[in-house]
This record gives structure tokens, sequence and C-alpha cells, in this order.
């Protein structure tokens, strides 16, 4: 019989990832509302707000296990929820119907992506951790990204267009305060319900984060892409993907790092090299036909379910 503490912690997880998602869900609301009203570019608010929205699970989850002292976990969400969103979400969305690659997040969003994954990865090899200093690189690079992404909007004129406010701003704040609250209980939620779980089955932080709390925290990004499918919308599933992906490891990484830097076993290197693999395959998928087909997709699900097996084995 199943000890009654990991029952407990089970649905204290769920309860957690319950917290996560729907705190992003009124953070979103609340913050786009604002940014309505104070008459901020769409543009602006899609490329930070919304980025924010999606990856706030990661961040929350990551950002609580550095200041816990649950390192393995921090990077492991990371890594376990940019392989779910890559191998996964496209994967499901490509076999569901045929996603067509836009010019310039082939050219350059997605290269952009290989390279800070390669990045990340030379930081763990290299010294074996992710430091204070690597961390504030991180961030820095985030804050140019995002720079760049709204010079490029507005010299289109795609930073022009305002969309309006859903709520007035006191109920606006309300959504935030509530949206961020639920995001740091989810967060503390998830992280100690996954660390007792992971104890008491003897399991390893490393597998709890990479499997359970990954896919937990990276549900908004398949719910986001799911959507977008149904309406039509296939490109928008190749951007959320890449656009959380690199939130995640610039963002998420780097203020968790810059918090606290975040030491590593040499067991995790496997895991970061895998994942520099897989995003290299979506570009090369995406650069010799300029989409992902029904084919493609079968290719990315089989190996993330490949993956999956591989760290439950050797964890």
């Amino acid at each position: 019989m199943m000890d009654a503490g990991i029952i407990i912690q089970a649905v204290l997880l769920l309860a957690g990832f319950v917290f996560l998602i729907k705190g992003s869900d009124f953070f979103v609301d609340g913050a786009s509302s604002v940014a309505a009203i104070l008459k901020i570019p769409t543009v602006i608010v899609g490329l930070t707000i919304v980025a924010f929205g999606t990856s706030a699970p990661e961040a929350a989850v990551s950002i609580t296990s550095s200041l816990t002292g649950s390192n393995a976990m921090a990077v492991s969400n990371v890594i376990g929820s940019n392989m779910f969103n890559m191998l996964l979400i496209i994967g499901i969305c490509a076999f569901l119907n045929e996603l067509l690659m836009e010019k310039e997040i082939l050219e350059k969003d997605l290269p952009f992506l290989v390279g800070i994954t390669i990045l990340f990865a030379l930081f763990i090899v290299i010294g074996g951790d992710i430091s204070n200093i690597e961390g504030i690189i991180l961030l820095i690079l985030l804050v140019a990204y995002i720079a760049y992404l709204i010079r490029n909007a507005g010299k289109s004129g795609a930073s022009n267009y305002v969309e309006k406010p859903k709520f007035t701003l006191k109920k606006s704040a309300v959504f935030i305060l509530i949206g961020i609250a639920g995001i740091v209980i989810g967060g503390d939620l998830v992280v100690d319900s996954a660390s007792y779980i992971a104890l008491a089955l003897g399991m390893s932080e490393t597998l709890v984060g990479l499997t359970i709390v990954a896919m937990g925290t990276s549900l908004p990004e398949l719910v986001t892409s799911l959507t977008a499918l149904k309406k039509g919308e296939n490109q928008l599933v190749i951007g959320n993907v890449i656009g959380s992906n690199i939130f995640n490891i610039l963002f998420v990484l780097g203020a968790s790092s810059t918090i606290s830097a975040i030491p590593l076993n040499s067991s995790m290197i496997l895991d970061v090299i895998i994942m520099v693999a897989a995003t290299i395959l979506c570009y090369v998928f995406g650069k010799t036909q300029d989409k992902f087909d029904k084919k493609e997709g079968t290719i990315l699900i089989a190996l993330f379910i490949g993956y999956m097996a591989f760290a439950i084995i050797r964890n």
C-alpha cells in the first residue's frame, strides 16, 4: 500500500501545478490589460508579459529550487521543459497538422536558440556549474534579444497596434497580485512536494525535475500551442515553443543562478548535450523544407518517449 504521506504530497503537487498555471493566466490577463491602458504596444506585451507568463511556472520552480538548495531540480526542470516543448509539443502539433516555418524564425530566432543552448552547455561543461556572472550574462542576452525584437517590430510597424483593455486599472492590479501569489505559492508547493516524493520513492531530484515537474510546468505552452493549432494559427506553435525555450534558458536559468550559483553533478552534462542535439535537429528539420510534417512529428514524439525512458532507467 502506498504511504499516506506520498499520497498527500501528490495531491499537493497537483495543487501546485494548478496554482502555477492559473496564476500565470491571471498575471498575463492583468498585465496585458494594464499595458493596453497605458498604451504600450502589443508586440512589447507579447515579447515580455506573455513570454514571462508561459514560462512563469518554470521560473517559480527553478528560482525556488535554487533558493532552497535543490539545484538539481532547478536545472533539470529547464532541460526537461525545453525537451518537452521541442520534441513533444512540436511533435504532436506537426503530427496533427503541418507546421510552416516563418523565414524570420528560421533565419534568426531558431539559430539564436541553438546558440544560447550551446552556450548553456559550454557553461556547464567548462565550469561544472552556472555561476553568478554567467547568470548575469544570460539576463543581459535576454534584454538584448527583446530589444532587438522590439526594434525590428517597430521598423515593420507591427508595434503600433494596441489592444483594448479587458479590465479597469484597479481590477487589472488585483489580477496581477492574485497571479503573482498563485505563481509563488504554486512554486513552493511543487518544489516541496516533488522533493518529498523523490526522496520517499528513492528517485533523484534530477529525474523528478526532468519528468514530473518539467511536464507539469510546460502545460501552459502545450495548451497555448494546441489552441493556436485549433484556430489554424499553425505558425504560432513554432514561435511559442522557441520563445518559451529562449526565455527558459535566459531568464529562468539566468535569474536562478544570479540569485545563487548553481553547481551541477556530472551526470547532467549528458542531458544538456541531448538537449543541444534535439534543438539542432529541429533546426535541421525546419531548414531542409521550411516546415514540420507528420513524418517529422512522429520522429520527434518517438525521440521524446525514448529520452523519457532513458532518463527513468538511468536515474
